[in-house]
């Protein structure tokens, strides 16, 4: 309990972000709750609950890095000695056991920087779109390239890496592995569960907005580090461009010439679609597997969307602003 702290961010979260402190109460050193421009009462909530609390103001633009990053440096200050960090966001729940898995698996292991485990959707079944997160965050166990934005980190790799980059507004925590991993330190996936996740995606528009994100995170992420050895994120950018725009307009622009053969291309993504579904099909019944296929295909346009909005912000100089999922009454800035 002494070695742990966990910063715990959000925006509007409710009685989401209440379950989600008092999953922690009296289980670390201390708690932290950094809030985004809330309107409704989450400050005096976390207050009651006994929290330390960071409000942000509008001085920079609010984004889930920055709140990890000034949330971590309140814990430090109140905290000098403290070892482990847990990040978890308003809207996870912490499982019971998982803190202290994670606290052994980071001591047991020196080199190690970050453990996550598993996140899992509290309603699966409510939509398609909640069942889609749950699958997504179904991720190998053993040794890992990221994490998301639960996880255990290791203090001192955290300071040494300077944390979160504070201006990227989706994908930072693969952004901070990539630095880790550059410096020697390991992340890993331990087959334990570790949050409950309220997503509440009720509308194919929240699905679409939440592909554009990671669309414009795929498109920063590989300009940050794409000239790396590992190539981060240059295969998934290069991916989304070839289904999201080469091929239709490959197509379309060739139909008059070929007299409608180029038509035939277009299989390629029923193709695309069937070679995911088999792979998935692996671990999953045949309708999830279906499901998340053609997830995977169409998401291949907002996530284009996203990239093109990332280069047109960089080359106007243009600093980028969140790209918020959530309906008026669900506002957040968390993943």
């Amino acid at each position: 309990m002494k070695q742990i702290g966990l910063v715990a961010i959000g925006r509007n979260e409710g009685v989401r972000l209440e379950a989600c402190l008092l999953s922690a109460r009296g289980k670390v050193a201390l708690l932290v709750y950094v809030d985004s421009g809330s309107t409704d009462s989450s400050l005096e909530l976390a207050r009651s609950i006994g929290c330390d609390t960071v409000e942000l103001d509008l001085s920079t633009p609010f984004t889930a890095a920055r709140a990890r990053n000034e949330g971590f440096a309140r814990l430090l200050q109140l905290v000098p000695d403290i070892e482990f960090v847990q990040f978890v966001d308003g809207d996870c729940e912490v499982v019971d056991g998982w803190l202290d898995r994670a606290q052994q698996e980071l001591t047991a292991k020196p080199d190690v920087a970050v453990v996550c485990g598993r996140r899992r959707e509290r309603f699966p079944n409510a939509t398609a779109y909640n069942r889609l997160c749950d699958m997504e965050w179904d991720t190998p166990i053993g040794e890992a390239k990221a994490c998301g934005g639960d996880s255990m980190m290791r203090v001192a790799a955290f300071q040494a890496c300077g944390g979160f980059n504070p201006a990227l507004i989706a994908g930072e925590e693969p952004e901070l592995c990539v630095r880790l991993r550059q410096n020697g330190w390991k992340i890993e996936r331990l087959d334990a569960e570790m949050t409950l996740h309220d997503a509440q995606m009720t509308g194919f528009d929240q699905w679409w907005k939440r592909s554009q994100r990671a669309g414009h995170a795929y498109a920063e992420g590989s300009w940050l580090h794409g000239n790396t050895p590992e190539r981060h994120w240059v295969k998934d950018t290069t991916s989304i461009w070839f289904w999201g725009l080469v091929l239709p307009v490959l197509v379309l622009g060739t139909a008059w010439f070929t007299h409608g053969w180029s038509l035939l291309l277009l299989f390629g993504y029923p193709v695309l679609t069937y070679r995911i579904y088999r792979r998935m099909q692996q671990n999953l019944p045949a309708k999830d597997a279906t499901l998340y296929a053609m997830s995977c295909v169409l998401g291949t346009f907002p996530q284009l969307q996203g990239q093109i909005l990332f280069h047109q912000r960089r080359l106007l100089g243009q600093r980028s602003n969140l790209i918020e999922y959530k309906t008026a009454n669900q506002i957040k800035i968390i993943n």
